[in-house]
This record gives C-alpha cells, structure tokens and sequence, in this order.
C-alpha cells in the first residue's frame, strides 16, 4: 500500500517529503537552528548512510498554512533483541534458517546517527509539532506497513513538550544513554585530582607507562578526506567489537562531515613514528564538545591504553579551548564511571501501530527496554535520571 502524501490531522496537515524535496522549502534551514546537529547533519546522513534507512520528512503545517517544522523519521527493520545480551546467542541461531525472527519493521522520528530533536522552525512551538506528530505517525505507519512506531533517542528535556505521548499510547522506556562532564578545570591535571584514589593511582601507572613508549603526537583537523582511507579501518575494528549496532557509518560520511560542517567538526588523529594508531569524530557547538566515534588500531591500543590517551588529549584540549561541557556517545560505561562522567538520559517512546497489540506490547517493552542488561549504568551517581520524570 502506498503512503499517503498527505495527512490531515486536527491543527493542520502534514505533507511527506523526500531528500530531494528539501530544497524547495526555505523553513528547512530554520528546523533544527541552535542545535549541534542541524539541518546540514540530517542531509548529510541522508546522503552517506541511506542504504539500511529509508528517509522521509513530515512538513507540518498549521491551518494558516504556515510551516511549523519538518521532522525527519526513516523507516529500519531493526532488532528487537539488540539490547539482551543473554538472548543473543539463541536468536541469532534461529536467524540462520529464519532470517527475520523477532525483527520489525519500524517506523523512527528522529536522527539515525546521534540523539533526536523535535523540528520546530520557531521557539516554543515542540508542543505543537509533538501532538501534530502524535496524530499523523500512525497513519503513515500503517500505510506504510510498519509495525512500531519510535520516538529515538531524545534528550530527557523532552519528556515534557513529549509528555501527551507517554500519557496515551506510546511507552517511554530508558535508551542507552550518552555520558557527560562538566569542564571546571584549569587543566587535565586539576580535574585527575577529583577521582577517586584507585583510580587516580591507575591513570598514573597507564600514562607511566605510555612515557616509556614512542612518542604520541595528536592533530587537530576540520576535514578528514586526506586521512579517511588511512584511519577508516579503526573505526571499524571498535564498531565490529560493539556489543550493540545502529548505524555503520561510511568513508563518504566522515569526509562529507567536515566538508559540510567546518564549524563544527573536529578530528582527532594520533600517530607514533608518524603512523595514525587513532582516530576520534567530535562535534563542537554551544560550549560543548560532543565526542561521537572512536577509532582504534587494536594492534597496538590495549598495549598503549589508547582509550585513555585519547581523554586525556581530548579533555585537555576542550579546556584549552574553553569549553564547559564534554558529552560521549552511549556505550563503554565501565571507565566512563570511574573517570566521574554522569549520565546524560536519552528516551525512546514506542507503540505498535496495532491498538489491540500494543496493549499487549507496552508491558513487554519494561523487559526489552536496554538499560535494564547493563549492570554498570546503575552505578552512577544520577541513575535514577534515567526513569524518573525530571528533565
């Protein structure tokens, strides 16, 4: 069945545009202004990561016909045991002669590479755009034969302006959550003083240990093309060891990232004996530095604790440049803790677009939900952030 391209719902309608609809829409450029990611970054992964989703973008109008905002979702067949590590194993065998077993097809608002944000082409209209996306997802979905429905990774500062959904028929669930540190530092130094003893006492021993190893130099870059071919493997290498998948990103994606984002983007590539060994993807906006992938050459990383050399040169670097605020992208929690990062709450909101099915489906979410498998989340300090209703 074909979509509607059109989708009235009770504050306006909303039309279904394509990638090669955006240009002929001016309010484009205004939809994500003030974010880190804005508009070029939506294009951009729609240009260099278009082959596991499929893009599509709702353009709200209100009954005046004036432009609200333009939503991106995409559609993924995605895997709904991704986040149970004890499941894994078993599904994947039933996958060989089943290939779709517990997969849907899923219909996603918001960023397939980072967290999601509502588009709204003016302040204060979330609101708006939330309940116009509440009414015309579900159709769309099932005119497009998917079987959920997910709001992906937004920021807790959401869970107001997205608090109708959790109040009808979505569920909020915990996603796996970014991490975060606030930079009240003179220098890397000064901030190794506020951890605890033991772990004070293993950066020592590990950066003791990088002295006595060839010198690591790091460069700072705003284009990544010259390099990509060189570093690419690394990212690959910690990206194949991952526990949990999305995105895969491309060699166009990195080069086109700081082609089409300058100001923003900023490559970190460290060498020994002039051979790259690492690679780091950030995004800088707003006082913050938002440290996105890690590429790691393994064949010398667990050797040179390269995880660590890469914070230390990052934060020190973000100080020097007077940022406040370091943020990570989800996963490798363990030394994250005990380097005194707090989390930084991502949500998901789902439904299945089956009423009678997702009265079913809600309960089922809370054991599906991917926090809930990962010990070490609960060790931080603001855990509790992760369910309650604070912001």
């Amino acid at each position: 069945m074909t979509a509607p391209s059109v989708i009235p719902f009770t504050n306006g309608i909303a039309r279904v545009l394509t990638r090669a609809d955006l240009g002929q829409h001016e309010p484009w450029t205004r939809a994500f202004a003030g974010k880190t990611k804005d508009h070029r970054f939506y294009e951009l992964v729609a240009d260099t990561l278009g082959s596991n989703f499929k893009h599509h973008y709702l353009l709200l109008e209100d009954r005046a016909g004036k432009v609200r905002g333009i939503q991106p979702v995409f559609f993924v067949r995605q895997n709904l045991v991704e986040g149970i590590p004890a499941l894994r194993n078993a599904v994947e065998k039933i996958r060989k002669r089943f290939p779709r077993f517990l997969t849907m097809r899923i219909l996603m608002v918001g960023n397939a590479a980072g967290e999601g944000h509502l588009s709204t082409c003016a302040p204060g209209d979330e609101a708006w755009v939330a309940q116009g996306l509440h009414e015309a997802l579900t159709p769309f979905a099932r005119q497009s034969k998917a079987s959920l429905i997910v709001f992906k990774d937004f920021p807790a500062t959401y869970r107001d302006p997205l608090a109708g959904l959790a109040e009808h028929d979505f569920t909020r669930v915990p996603s796996m959550p970014m991490t975060e540190l606030r930079l009240d530092y003179r220098d890397f130094d000064q901030y190794v003083t506020t951890l605890g003893a033991s772990t004070r006492k293993d950066l020592r021993r590990k950066f003791r240990k990088l002295a006595t190893a060839e010198p690591i130099s790091v460069e700072v870059v705003n284009d990544l093309t010259p390099y990509v071919d060189e570093v690419y493997p690394f990212y690959l290498q910690v990206h194949e060891r991952s526990p949990m998948k999305f995105e895969r990103l491309t060699k166009e994606y990195l080069s086109e990232l700081g082609r089409r984002m300058p100001d923003r983007a900023r490559f970190f590539i460290w060498r020994q004996n002039g051979k790259a060994i690492a690679f780091s993807v950030a995004l800088v906006h707003d006082d913050t530095i938002y440290d996105d992938y890690l590429g790691l050459d393994y064949r010398v990383a667990l050797d040179l604790h390269l995880y660590f050399q890469t914070f230390r040169d990052i934060l020190t670097w973000s100080i020097a440049q007077g940022l406040k605020r370091y943020r990570s992208s989800p996963l490798n929690y363990e030394p994250k803790l005990h380097l005194g990062c707090a989390l930084y709450p991502l949500d998901l909101y789902v439904r299945h677009t089956n009423a009678i099915l997702n009265k079913i489906f809600r309960p089922i979410l809370k054991f599906l939900e991917p926090t809930r498998h990962d010990p070490v989340l609960h060790r931080f300090r603001n855990a509790r952030e992760l369910h309650d209703n604070r912001k």
